[in-house]
C-alpha cells in the first residue's frame, strides 16, 4: 500500500500533469520527456520524496546525472524539476521552491543540420511522381522546405488550414500559438497533385487531415520521420531529418539576404535568440562578402 508521502507526490504529479496539458499546451512528446524526467527525480529523492527535497538534493543529483546523461538532457530533466516546483509553490501545496538560484549546465551549442540546394533538389524528386502515397510523400517534402513547419505542425493540419488562393497555410505551433506562413508554389502544386490523386482514389479531401497513411488516419510524427529517412537514402543524400529541412529553410532564406525578424516569424520562434542560431551557419557567406568588399580584408 502507498504511503502517505508517495500519496501526496502522486497527485502533485498528477495535478502538473493537468496543468502542463490544459493551460501550459505543452506538446505530446514534452509532456512524455517530463513524465519520465520527474519519475526518475522522484526514484532518486527515495522515501522523502517532494516534501524533503532541498537544493543541495538537486544539486546531488544533477551531480550524479552529469558525465552519464547528455547535457541537453540534463538540462530538460532540471527544467522538468523547475517547472514542478514552481506549480507546487503558486498552487499553495509548497511553500518554497528549492530550485531557485540553481544553475543551468552549460551546452555546447550545436549547429543546426541543414541540406544544400543540389541535396534538396534530389530530395524532393525522389518519391514518385504518381499514385497516392507517392505524391502524399512528396507535397510532405516541398510542403516542410517550403513553409518550414515543425513536423507536429504538418501532421496537424487540416484541408481547412490550407489556402491555396493565399498561397498560405495555418499552422498551430508550440503553446497552441497560431500563425499564417507562405508556402511556394511548387509545393502548392504538389498538394494539388495529391488532392486530386487523393479525390480520385475515394479519400476524403473536402475536410480533415492533409496527410493521412494507408489506412486513412492523420498521419503521425514517426511515420513523417520513418518515410524521410526512406527518401532520403533513395536520393542519396546526406542523413537528415524532417527538422533538418525546417533548418534548412531557414538557412536558404538567410543566405538570400531575408531579414532575421521576418524568419524568426515565420519559424514561429518565441524569441530572437533561437533564431540568431542560423547566422552561425551562415558564417561562411559572410566571411566571402567581408573578404570582397572590406578595403582591408
Amino acid at each position: 500500500m502507498p504511503t502517505r508521502t508517495q500519496r501526496a507526490d502522486e497527485e502533485a504529479l498528477a495535478a502538473y500533469d493537468a496543468h502542463l496539458r490544459s493551460e501550459r499546451h505543452v506538446s505530446p512528446h514534452t509532456l512524455r520527456a517530463y513524465r519520465t524526467d520527474l519519475r526518475q527525480f522522484l526514484a532518486f529523492l527515495g522515501a522523502g520524496g517532494l516534501a524533503r527535497a532541498d537544493a543541495d538534493a538537486i544539486r546531488h543529483w544533477l551531480r550524479v546525472l552529469d558525465g552519464t546523461v547528455e547535457r541537453a538532457s540534463i538540462a530538460r530533466k532540471l527544467a522538468a524539476v523547475r517547472g514542478l516546483f514552481r506549480f507546487l509553490v503558486e498552487s499553495g501545496r509548497r511553500a518554497s521552491d528549492p530550485t531557485i538560484g540553481l544553475a543551468t549546465p552549460k551546452m555546447r551549442r550545436k549547429l543546426p543540420a541543414h541540406l544544400t540546394l543540389d541535396d534538396v533538389d534530389r530530395l524532393l524528386a525522389a518519391p514518385p511522381g504518381d499514385g497516392v502515397l507517392g505524391l502524399r510523400d512528396r507535397a510532405i517534402l516541398e510542403l516542410l522546405y517550403s513553409a518550414g513547419l515543425r513536423v507536429s505542425e504538418l501532421t496537424g493540419l487540416d484541408w481547412a488550414d490550407v489556402d491555396a488562393a493565399a498561397g498560405s497555410v495555418r499552422v498551430l505551433g508550440k503553446g497552441r500559438k497560431e500563425r499564417v506562413v507562405p508556402v511556394g508554389r511548387p509545393a502548392l502544386a504538389a498538394l494539388a497533385r495529391y488532392r486530386a490523386a487523393a479525390a480520385e482514389a475515394g479519400v476524403p479531401v473536402a475536410a480533415g487531415p492533409v496527410f493521412r497513411n494507408a489506412r486513412g488516419g492523420r498521419l503521425t510524427s514517426r511515420s513523417v520521420a520513418r518515410l524521410m529517412t526512406r527518401w532520403v537514402t533513395a536520393s542519396g543524400t546526406t542523413r537528415a531529418t524532417p527538422h533538418a529541412l525546417r533548418h534548412t529553410f531557414a538557412t536558404h532564406l538567410l543566405g538570400a539576404g531575408a531579414d532575421l525578424r521576418a524568419i524568426q516569424e515565420l519559424l514561429g520562434h518565441a524569441t530572437l535568440s533561437t533564431t540568431q542560431r542560423y547566422t552561425h551557419v551562415d558564417l561562411r557567406r559572410l566571411m566571402d562578402a567581408y573578404d570582397r568588399a572590406h578595403p582591408r580584408a
